[in-house]
């Protein structure tokens, strides 16, 4: 069952910029960061409260990490998916199969979170995301989570 908005993911070429903005600007604290193997942030996680969040990644950073090949960034296209809360993942996923939306496999992202994708009729990315104990949006201290190749 979605619960509700969990976050949503910005892209940037200026990822101190963008963080400083969001932390500093608008007031939102960083609940943890994303850090390459080298040890280099490539992403952060801002805290909007309610389990709720800003996802932001460097793009460049993140198609070092996961692959792909960073397009050119503009104003208005920096959007990288919208995220739910979801409980019972795997019986949400079955259900959304059974009505005929195309819903990849379950797996576990490097936040300790358990994420399913799908996409809307438009092409936007759409993740499905189950908190465990071990997603570091529900530990009481921020801490960088090392993405792993």
């Amino acid at each position: 069952m979605i619960r509700r908005l969990a976050h949503l993911c910005l892209f940037t070429d200026q990822l101190d910029r963008l963080v400083a903005f969001y932390r500093d600007g608008l007031g939102l604290p960083v609940k943890f960061r994303f850090l390459a193997q080298d040890e280099v942030p490539f992403g952060a996680y801002l805290d909007c409260g309610d389990s709720t969040f800003v996802e932001i990644f460097d793009q460049a950073g993140a198609a070092k990490q996961w692959g792909g090949t960073p397009g050119p960034l503009e104003a208005g296209n920096r959007y990288g998916h919208l995220c739910f809360e979801v409980t019972g993942l795997a019986e949400e996923v079955a259900a959304l199969r059974d009505r005929g939306i195309e819903v990849g496999p379950i797996s576990t992202g490097i936040d300790g979170s358990l994420q399913a994708w799908t996409a809307d009729p438009d092409g936007n990315k759409v993740e499905l995301m189950e908190y465990t104990h071990g997603s570091q949006q529900l530990q009481l201290n921020g801490n960088s989570v090392r993405g792993l190749k």
